[in-house]
């Protein structure tokens, strides 16, 4: 299976991210870059990867979004081409328009750096499927810009349409409902806040990030 990390000015978990799918998939990700206007030939998953592209300036992810490469990544992910953006990779996600909804500043305007507890609420998905329904798991959040927020009418159609795939236990960051973790409409776009690359190994404090990709890898070879 081939597999890209895309990397932009300000990135600082592209690393992590390429680690972690090395791991799990068996082989090692193409690495792109923020200008370059082509993916990898056949390219079967994309992952955007957290820290602070472009600085954060206008909005997090806003500039990214309109990166180069961006423009390969949204006509991948129409054609099904899973893609998972952690952290600032869900802020670029949402700048361009693959997910609804936005991310803005955390309620007490502070940085959130802990383990976090989320509930899986879809297991139908092709991220997702190797955790049980209403599981609660462990995995890290560092982020300031965190905080969920969609207009009603948006969270009751993600709410309707089973799209919250994670959501926070306990109240972290003022997201909205709570919601820790959205997908596109199809399943197939993933954008979540916590770090699933930072809980690969017990040694980094626990492993329920890994069955994330491991899904996805399972699912990659049944349609292989």
């Amino acid at each position: 299976m081939n597999t890209a990390v895309v990397t932009f000015p300000g990135s600082n978990c592209d690393r992590d991210m390429m680690v972690a799918i090395a791991e799990v998939f068996g082989k090692q990700p193409v690495q792109v870059w923020h200008r370059d206007t082509a993916l990898p030939d056949r390219v079967d998953f994309i992952a955007l990867p957290g820290g602070f592209s472009y600085g954060d300036y206008l909005r997090s992810g806003a500039m990214a979004a309109n990166s180069p490469i961006m423009r390969e990544v949204k006509a991948a992910a129409a054609r099904g081409v899973p893609v998972l953006g952690g952290c600032n990779g869900f802020q670029v996600l949402a700048e361009a328009g693959l997910l609804p909804g936005a991310l803005m500043r955390n309620a007490g305007q502070r940085f959130v750096c802990r383990d976090a507890q989320l509930k899986v609420e879809n297991t139908q998905t092709r991220f997702t499927a190797g955790y049980a329904a209403g599981e609660t798991i462990t995995i890290p959040v560092a982020h300031h810009d965190g905080n969920y927020f969609a207009d009603e009418a948006t969270l009751d159609a993600l709410e309707g349409d089973d799209r919250v795939v994670f959501r926070y236990a306990h109240a972290t960051n003022g997201s909205r409902r709570d919601i820790a973790g959205i997908v596109n409409e199809s399943g197939t776009v993933l954008g979540m806040m916590p770090h699933p690359e930072r809980a690969i190994e017990a040694a980094h404090g626990g492993t329920d990030g890994r069955r994330l990709f491991e899904s996805l890898a399972r699912s990659l070879a049944e349609a292989a």
